[in-house]
């Protein structure tokens, strides 16, 4: 499971056929490496550690959740705990509530993980159940865990500014705008992401 790199090179190569600025962002800046996670509750848990806080805090706070509930984090483990263990592990009220959705949903077998919709919509839509969760946590679940090959988070800012770089836009599109501009681009949207992050940096675009 994955996108790996020959099926995001051969995502790209078909919409370069299409549409210039692609092609002229890959002369420059190259193909994106694949961005592979696993498939499961504990990279959606590792999501809501994450959110609003540096990499740095966000990795500490998970290396005592790991202490405190081992390495596999069962989600009846999590729910077990009070508010001042998970509190003493840097997770606020607020967090602790999704993390709570989340192993809820997770322990009573209401959200498979592993059986997911196969409809890209559809398995949106359940995630989003999880408090804490939106639609941009739920597209990178998609893209990066499951390497579903169309996804398009659009709602990402980087994207948005990717895209203005590759076609040459005046200004970042809104993410309606974005989602528009994309339409044209399926079944093959997810490469095209992992290229707006490519080359949000590369200065060369």
């Amino acid at each position: 499971m994955g996108m790996t790199a020959t099926r995001i090179r051969e995502g790209l190569d078909a919409i370069a056929a299409q549409e210039p600025g692609i092609a002229r962002a890959l002369e420059v800046a190259g193909y994106p490496e694949p961005r592979i996670r696993e498939t499961g509750y504990r990279t959606l848990l590792r999501t809501i550690v994450g959110q609003q806080v540096s990499v740095a805090a966000a990795s500490s706070v998970w290396n005592k959740l790991e202490a405190l509930l081992g390495e596999d984090m069962p989600p009846e483990d999590l729910l077990a705990r009070n508010f001042d263990e998970l509190r003493a592990c840097g997770l606020s009220r607020q967090k602790q509530g999704y993390a709570r959705s989340l192993c809820e949903l997770v322990h009573a077998g209401e959200l498979e993980l592993d059986n997911l919709p196969a409809d890209d919509e559809a398995a949106i839509a359940e995630l989003v159940r999880i408090k804490g969760i939106g639609r941009w946590s739920a597209e990178i679940y998609l893209l990066f865990a499951e390497g579903r090959a169309d996804i398009w988070p659009a709602g990402d800012l980087a994207v948005q500014a990717g895209l203005a770089k590759i076609l040459e836009l005046a200004e970042r599109p809104s993410e309606k705008d974005a989602r528009l501009m994309a339409q044209g681009w399926s079944p093959h949207r997810g490469p095209v992401a992992l290229l707006t992050w490519h080359v949000y940096n590369n200065p060369a675009l």
